[in-house]
């Protein structure tokens, strides 16, 4: 029993499973407005495929991000302890695992609906497809936040289909692209770390480009940009003091992680890019919920 604990523990940190409260809260806040006809509630059937597509994508990108650096990852000594890189998973396994999640999430979508099955392959590209761009492109950063951007997508259209319409096509445009930039954000702090390495081994990031100091204003911009981008998809949506109460709590959480990143040692990263972060995706999922639901639903436009 002792080895199977051990070994799920491994397998949770290998794919960094506590760091699904990024993007999952996001998504789930998707399908809540998504399914606002019906109180928030796609019905069991579609929720709990979402939440094993989500599952499942995630799964594989972080897998195949681990696969694709484990050379890096051995030379880092903030990383040349984790499961590859220490032997404690084997690449044959790290590689059937990915595999597996891959296949898993495209069946997943094709018991979605016809347009998620389509748009499958799409999404896995998109998630895997970061991995690589380190290796050519300081603007990596965004091709993270997009990996993360498209959940609201997937969600929204797992509740909708084909019948989604333009009006919501613009409210979750906006939505994934707060994500984009909440990611874009959290992620140049979190490079940090890494300055160093990539600048001596040759990977590219915004914080190589600019330098510490810099990156910090592009970080900055990004969650600027971010909460104005929460506020137009509040606004598009007709909602009103539950989702701007907790807007104004995600604004001070993003201001207290960059306060953190400028006056705080590197030991620090650590809380602005985990707790803080976890708790933004999590009050915006919450302050989105008790809208939908708490006020019977809500009308797109308010005619007055």
């Amino acid at each position: 029993m002792r080895q199977v604990i051990k070994g799920v523990r491994e397998w949770s940190d290998f794919i960094k499973f506590p760091h699904t409260v990024f993007a999952l809260p996001f998504g789930l806040g998707a399908m809540v407005v998504a399914a606002r006809e019906n109180h928030g509630w796609p019905g069991i059937r579609t929720f709990l495929l979402i939440l094993a597509a989500m599952v499942t994508a995630r799964s594989c990108a972080m897998s195949f991000n681990r696969i694709v650096d484990q050379r890096y990852d051995a030379m880092n000594p903030r990383t040349a302890n984790w499961q590859l890189p220490a032997g404690r998973i084997k690449l044959s396994a790290a590689i059937t695992f990915c595999a597996a999640n891959a296949l898993a999430f495209v069946f997943i979508c094709y018991w979605i609906n016809s347009l998620c099955f389509l748009l499958s392959p799409v999404a896995l590209f998109v998630i895997c497809f970061y991995s690589f761009t380190k290796r050519f492109t300081h603007f990596s950063h965004f091709f993270l936040g997009l990996s993360l951007g498209i959940a609201p997508v997937g969600a929204w259209l797992a509740v909708r289909g084909t019948e989604v319409t333009p009006i919501e096509l613009v409210q979750m445009g906006l939505l994934a692209l707060a994500v984009v930039f909440w990611v874009v954000g959290f992620d140049v702090i979190y490079a940090l770390q890494d300055y160093e390495f990539d600048r001596t081994h040759g990977l590219k990031s915004l914080v190589v480009l600019l330098g510490p100091e810099r990156v910090l204003d592009v970080s900055l911009i990004s969650h600027i940009v971010m909460i104005l981008l929460l506020a137009a998809f509040g606004i598009l949506c007709g909602f009103r003091l539950g989702y701007f109460g907790g807007w104004v709590i995600i604004s001070c959480c993003l201001f207290m992680e960059h306060w953190i990143a400028r006056h705080r040692s590197k030991n620090w990263i650590q809380t602005a890019f985990f707790k803080l972060n976890a708790l933004i995706s999590t009050v915006f999922f919450v302050s989105t919920l008790a809208e939908v639901v708490f006020r019977g639903g809500f009308r797109l436009w308010d005619p007055n």
